[in-house]
């Protein structure tokens, strides 16, 4: 190597300021974690009292009496949506059923040719799996959270007598500020670019398995005081992706409901202003060009098309029940041709 070379190579690794500025760009290149030691997934009943979950559906029971009219129209519109994109097949060149008319041009040209008939098959979409991811940060408190767990509760007895298996997925964080993990990070004196710094809650309000009747109680659970706090939406979509990427039916589809960009003010304190949305947009931008999965977004008055492909903005909190019930009967109708990479 040319001596000229070396000396810069060598000035570059004891210039500080240099050493500073790679380390910089190296580590905005890429996501990173200060700990997942205080990370917490569960069951949604495994966060409260039976009794105080049973306070709790009894109010979110009440908000449906006032929107039952909205509930009976959403839920036939959905119902009707779904049957009419059913692709009709059938059962030809039965001995009963339904006369086949396309042959009867056979039995006038031959007389000793006997009547056809069909039967129509059964093709409910039974290979479908839906998957709601809800923003619960601090910012969803009040109207926001209350109709995005109406409009999951509805939207989870319909698909099911539709026979389409639903997942209610929640995230969230611990804690305000950190908690153990910023409290970890200071112990160890403050290491430059942490990456995420918060404890995440991940929460599951209903498995795709499970009946809505079982998890009815689960669902109310995001009404309660102080479970909202920080959101970190691309590590939630990367934890439901692969939930979802497990799961043996034919169409997946994660629809995420969210009202702005994701906000934990530990880890945007001590990393680049964007570090959480670049994480966001690559997260998924992976899941649109890489796997076979739809992923759609609902906006409560923030538009997030900066971060999906299919995006959707509403501006009046009312309008998220018709908005999911026509995104998803048109995701549902239809088959994605993309294969997996």
């Amino acid at each position: 190597m040319d001596e000229s070379l070396m000396d810069q190579s060598s000035e570059s690794d004891n210039n500080p300021k240099i050493v500073e500025r790679q380390n910089y760009q190296n580590n905005n290149n890429f996501y990173k974690i200060y700990t997942e030691e205080f990370d917490e997934i569960s069951k949604a009943e495994k966060l409260e009292t039976n009794e105080e979950m049973i306070r709790l559906r009894k109010n979110l029971d009440q908000q449906l009496t006032s929107f039952q009219n909205i509930v009976v129209k959403l839920a036939n519109k959905l119902q009707r949506q779904l049957l009419a994109k059913q692709n009709r097949s059938w059962h030809f060149d039965l001995e009963e059923g339904l006369l086949d008319s396309s042959k009867l041009t056979r039995v006038i040209i031959d007389p000793f040719n006997s009547l056809s008939f069909k039967k129509e098959k059964n093709t409910e979409f039974k290979d479908t799996v839906v998957t709601l991811l809800i923003d619960n940060s601090g910012s969803m408190r009040g109207r926001p959270i209350t109709i995005a767990a109406l409009c999951a509760d509805i939207l989870s007895r319909t698909l099911e007598r539709c026979a389409v298996k639903v997942e209610i997925l929640g995230f969230t964080t611990k804690n305000w500020k950190g908690g153990q993990s910023r409290e970890k990070w200071n112990l160890n004196n403050k290491p430059a670019n942490p990456g995420r710094l918060n404890d995440l809650r991940h929460i599951i309000y209903k498995s795709a398995d499970s009946p809505w009747r079982q998890s009815k109680k689960n669902i109310a659970l995001m009404l309660k005081e102080g479970l909202l706090k920080e959101n970190i939406d691309g590590e939630a979509i990367k934890w439901a992706l692969n939930r979802i990427k497990k799961r043996k039916e034919e169409r997946k589809i994660i629809m995420v409901i969210s009202d702005g960009a994701p906000v934990d003010d530990s880890t945007l304190s001590t990393n680049p202003g964007d570090y959480l949305e670049k994480n966001l947009k690559k997260t998924v931008k992976f899941v649109e060009d890489k796997t076979n999965i739809e992923i759609l977004a609902i906006g409560i008055g923030h538009d997030v098309s900066r971060y999906y492909s299919k995006a959707i903005k509403i501006a009046d909190i009312q309008e998220l029940g018709d908005v999911m019930i026509d995104q998803l009967g048109n995701l549902v109708g239809k088959k994605t041709s993309r294969s997996l990479n």
